[in-house]
Parts: C-alpha cells; sequence; structure tokens
C-alpha cells in the first residue's frame, strides 16, 4: 500500500515516517498528493501556519483525495485541520471535511497545565498515548467522535472517524507500543 506522508513543512515527518515504515506501509514523503493509496497528514506547530500551507492547490487535492474514498489518517494539527475554523488563527480556514471548529484547550485547574503535554488515556480506543497541544476539535456532529480524553475538567474529542477519514489529537509515532498498533490497525483497514 503506497502512503503518501503529506509535508506541509510543519515538522515531526521522520518520526511518522519510522513508525508507519515499521507497521509495513510503503511511504512516500511529498507536498503534493497523487498516485498514492492513502495519506497521512501530521503537524506540529500552528493553525496559521498549516491554513497557508494549504494554499496553492494542496488543501483542494486533499479535499479531492477524501472525496475519492481513499483512507486519510490525520495526527494532531492534521486532524484539526479537518474542520472548518479554528480559534487559534482567526480567519484562517481549514479543510472543512467536518463541520465544527477548534477552541482552546481548557481545564479549568492552573495546576493542569496547557500546553497538554504527557500521556493520557483515550476512551473508546482502550488506550495511553501522547499528547502535546493547546487546542481541540469540537465536531458539530458528535457522531463521528470515536475517542474521548479529560485534561482536567475538559473533556474533548481525541478521535475522530467517518467513513475513509480517521484522525487522532495525539502523536500515535511518539505512544510506542500503543501508537504503533493504532497505526497497523489503520494500514490494515485501510487496504
Amino acid at each position: 500500500m503506497r502512503v503518501t506522508l503529506v509535508d506541509t513543512g510543519l515538522g515531526n515527518l521522520h518520526s511518522v515516517e519510522r513508525a508507519l515504515r515499521k507497521v509495513g506501509a510503503d511511504v512516500i514523503v511529498a507536498d503534493v498528493v497523487k498516485d498514492c493509496d492513502a495519506i497521512v497528514v501530521p503537524g506540529q506547530g500552528a493553525f496559521r501556519d498549516f491554513s497557508r500551507a494549504l494554499d496553492h492547490g494542496l488543501g483542494d487535492a486533499i479535499r479531492a483525495h477524501v472525496r475519492s474514498g481513499k483512507p486519510y489518517l490525520g495526527l494532531c494539527l492534521g486532524m484539526q485541520a479537518l474542520f472548518d475554523s479554528s480559534d487559534e488563527a482567526p480567519g484562517c480556514q481549514g479543510l472543512g471535511v467536518f463541520p465544527g471548529h477548534v477552541r482552546k484547550l481548557n481545564p479549568g485547574n492552573p495546576a493542569d497545565k496547557v500546553p497538554h503535554t504527557g500521556w493520557n488515556q483515550v476512551e473508546g480506543l482502550g488506550g495511553w498515548f501522547y499528547f502535546v497541544h493547546s487546542y481541540v476539535c469540537e465536531p458539530a456532529d458528535r457522531s463521528i467522535v470515536c475517542g474521548w480524553t479529560s485534561h482536567g475538567a475538559d473533556r474533548f474529542a481525541s478521535a475522530v472517524r467517518k467513513d475513509n477519514v480517521f484522525a487522532v489529537q495525539f502523536h500515535p509515532e511518539k505512544s510506542q507500543r500503543e501508537g504503533l498498533m493504532l497505526l497497523e490497525r489503520w494500514l490494515v483497514s485501510s487496504r
């Protein structure tokens, strides 16, 4: 299975590429989406920079890939980009694959720091995964949420799935055995 790891210029490509290869993916790193069976859209950094990276045809190519029914896996910012907009970057557009927006994480207690960094449990996926983020997705359609996580008083969607699209707020490539198992399950189910 040929997987394009989409290079938006926003980091963590090497660790994602290594993890995908470890579970058996034939990975190509590219800033274009074509001639592939599936795409993985990772991301670290700011929504504004990601939104700008989607200009010049990349966003349209990703949306066309999703509409074609081919598998999409979004990691961290790659999940947030699926939605319409983000409070982090007012006026910047996401991919609009799912209605909803991205809001600031609000744990309620100053002891529960933002950014949320470290291991946390994902209800619905049955494991512990590694998170590094300050913003969370608010899907308009909660039926797409397949994983929930709590950070202090804030309970947020940490995984979404609908048809050929699966995305997670955490970093499976940094989540050791659990993360590799999740990537392998996605790869097998995408064939």
